[in-house]
This record gives C-alpha cells, structure tokens and sequence, in this order.
C-alpha cells in the first residue's frame, strides 16, 4: 500500500532553495479548458451513439450509429422551391382538373393521396425557399392520378398540360429537369405521363413504384435518381393515440396468415385464393367487396387484416402493394410475394430483419408449411423491430424526427448537386449560361423549347 503521507518524506535538498507553486494560473486555465473541452466531446460522442431505440436502429450489433447519420450523413441542408399554380399557366388544371372542380380533401384518399401531402409540407417546410435562383431543387406539384380518376383530365389532356407546363420552366430548361421533383403515386407511376420518356426521364420522381418492365418495355423507374416512398396508409392508423383498430396478441390471432384483396385475375393471388380453399383454418382470404353496397368498412379491413400472424403482400397490376405499409401498424409480419417489388429508405432500414420475401414461383402449402415452423418468440422480435421503423412509413412534417417526408428530404439531399446543365444549355469564361443562341440566361423567352 502506498501511505497518503509526506511526513516521513524528507524533501530533495533544491526544494528548499526553489519553492514553485504546485499549481500555477496558467495551469487552472488549461485544467478549465480541459473539462470543458471533454465536456462538449463526450456530448458529441453520446449524440453519435444514442440508444437503438431511440431512433430507427434495427440490429443492436449492426447499428453503430443512430438514425440518420448511419445512413444519410449529419446534417439535413437543402433549399426547394415549390412553384405556385397561378404562376405558371396549366399547373392548376394538373391539380384540380380543367374546370377546376377537384377538391384537395377529396385527393387526399386513396394513393393519390401523397400528391397531395407531399406538396401541403413542401409548402410548410423550413427548407422550401421562394427565391429560384438560390433552389438546390423545384417541385412541380400535381393531383393528375386523382383528377384523371375524379374525370377531371383524360390521359390525352394530362400528356398536353405537362408538356405546357414544362415549356414554361426556364429553370428545367436549364438542367434538363435534373433538379425538378414530380409525385406519381399509383402503380402505373409517371405512365401517368405518356410522353415522361422524353421530356422528364432525367427529372426525379418519387413514386411507390419501381419496376414495370412485365407490363411495358421500359420502366420509368431508376434506382441511380428516383425515390422510392411510401403508400398511403389510412391516417386512423398512423395517428398517435387510439387508431382505427388496435393490434390483437400472437395467441388471440385466428389465422397463420392472410390475404384480403382482390383477384384480379393475377396468378399469384389466384394462387393465394385456392390455397385459402384448401387451409381454410390457417389461411384467410374472404371475397371482400371493395365496392357497391357490401363495401368492406376501413374498420373491418383491419380487423380483418390483424386477426392472422403473417400478412401476406402479392403484386397485384403493379409490383408494389400497400398491404406490406400497412402490415406494420396491425402488426402482423408481412410476406412480400412480389419479386420486382422495392422499398424505400434502403439507406436506414434493413428489411430482412423486419419482414419475409418469399419467391412468387413458390405459392403453396410449402409457404404455409414454412410460416407455421417460425416461433412466436422470433414473430414478436420482427414485429418490435418493425415497430421501431414504421415512423418512416408515417406522412406527416419534414420537422418530425422520423417520418415519411423526414426520409424524403434525407433522400432528396442525396440528389443535390453543386451543377446542373442540359444538353441545350452552355457556358462562357465569365460563369454565363447561354443558350444554343448565346442568348443569357436571364433572357430566356417563354415558351422555352424542349426535346
């Protein structure tokens, strides 16, 4: 043991002649900077590494970083203008029709609704700027898909009044559409828009939809500068607090799985529908009437939708279906049976930890066979985890800390750039942009021309 004191201690000879302070000025001031120093770095350091679930971290081994600096980076900075209706001659009939007659709140149902919401948050973000000039983005907001539903444009007049609108956007002259957001939000995806492959194929597009190449020859999705969002889930049961319905327990559950939509004259739900013929007790798929008087209430559909294990999600028109969003929040494990299908948020979210895909060619009693040997103990860890990431799939303010549109400007971030040009657009040594007739920027007449 070491004694604690000096008293035995005689003293060197030179400490009698030298007497120095122990502890000088200079040395309290460089001890204070020192504690406050490590005070703001052990700070920093428990802000990089905040509990998993605090955030969106799936894998408690894997997450070595708290959402979204584990995926995105450390700080959200961007600018988007989000161009006014009254500004620009056709954009009005691209959102209420051409006699103007759509109602928003009618838009705000059904997939058409992220149109809708995108654009209303767009419109209260911290981020949106109403100077072009400074805009590291431009979104073009549009209801087409609901006012083409509601009859307010046809497909023939939704081709013209883009191609209108287009030709009145100096700015996406500018880039080529590189840095101009379009929202096609049903399975057909910027379809929607016959002529998308000429004039907005270089444009972003957010849509749920990837992969279309089983019904057309190209698909007007791609991975390197679209955005893959979320569905439109039924706000009654995204809400905090008491939603539509509330998620049953794993022993109260009736079925192993099930399916609740319609044919369609689609294989694999074909498929799904004779195997519920043939398990009628492990797997429930009712004739559920979407329509007509014996419409299935939203409450019923969740009831529905909650009462089986495993929410089984196959392709339907389209690769992406909204049954996996909404499996999230019933909380039941939902089973992707669509091969093409893509999710969003890729960046953040590792699916294999809280979902099933299972092969489309492989519908059968193997699937049954095969959910029935997963433990209830392993179906509660995929739901928590699910739990904890389905705030992504939430449409609600950019300002949240986890939302649908918290995710979509993380991943809007991703396609800013420091410039943009087009194939008609160049430049001279004084930094100018001029056109094909050296005609500067600032001068560009309307209509611009386009491919």
């Amino acid at each position: 043991m070491f004694s604690t004191s000096n008293k035995s201690r005689p003293m060197p000879p030179h400490h009698h002649n030298h007497h120095h302070p122990l502890c000088t000025r200079t040395h309290q001031i460089a001890a204070l900077l020192l504690v406050v120093g490590t005070f703001f770095v052990t700070r920093l350091f428990d802000q990089s590494f905040v509990p998993c679930n605090s955030y969106l971290s799936i894998d408690h081994a894997r997450a070595s970083h708290s959402w979204p600096e584990r995926g995105y980076g450390s700080q959200l900075s961007l600018k988007i203008y989000v161009y006014e209706p009254r500004e620009i001659d056709g954009l009005k009939e691209l959102m209420y029709g051409r006699d103007g007659k759509i109602a928003e709140e009618a838009c705000l149902k059904g997939q058409w609704g992220t149109q809708v919401k995108i654009h209303k948050f767009l419109l209260q973000s911290k981020y949106r700027t109403r100077k072009k000039e400074e805009a590291d983005l431009f979104f073009v907001p549009s209801y087409v898909k609901c006012a083409r539903m509601m009859g307010g444009l046809n497909d023939k007049e939704i081709n013209q009044t883009y191609v209108k609108v287009i030709s009145q956007m100096p700015y996406f002259r500018l880039s080529g559409g590189r840095n101009h957001i379009f929202v096609f939000p049903s399975g057909a995806g910027a379809h929607l828009f016959k002529s998308w492959a000429t004039y907005i194929n270089r444009s972003i597009i957010l849509t749920p939809e990837g992969d279309r190449t089983d019904k057309r020859d190209t698909s007007a999705f791609n991975t390197w500068k679209d955005i893959i969002i979320p569905g439109n889930i039924d706000d009654g049961m995204t809400k905090s607090g008491a939603t539509v319905v509330q998620p049953l327990p794993l022993s109260k559950r009736k079925y192993l799985a099930n399916y609740l939509g319609r044919a369609q004259g689609k294989a694999g739900r074909l498929q799904l529908i004779e195997l519920a013929k043939q398990f009628p007790e492990k797997l429930e798929c009712p004739d559920l009437k979407f329509s007509g008087s014996n419409k299935l209430g939203r409450k019923e559909y969740f009831e529905h939708l909650c009462n089986a294990k495993f929410c089984l999600a196959p392709r339907g028109e389209s690769s992406w279906t909204l049954r996996f969003y909404e499996s999230y929040f019933v909380e039941c494990v939902p089973v992707v049976l669509s091969d093409q299908t893509e999710l969003p948020f890729q960046n953040v979210i590792d699916y294999s930890q809280i979902s099933i895909k299972w092969p489309s060619s492989r519908i059968g009693p193997q699937l049954l066979q095969y959910l029935e040997s997963i433990p209830d103990e392993e179906i509660e860890a995929i739901i928590a985890r699910g739990r904890q990431v389905r705030c992504l799939f939430v449409y609600s303010s950019d300002s949240e800390p986890c939302s649908a549109m918290r995710g979509i400007m993380w991943e809007l971030q991703r396609k800013v750039r420091q410039f943009h040009h087009s194939a008609e657009t160049f430049w001279l040594h004084n930094g100018s942009i001029v056109n094909r007739n050296l005609v500067e920027f600032s001068k560009w007449e309307l209509p611009v021309p386009l491919p």
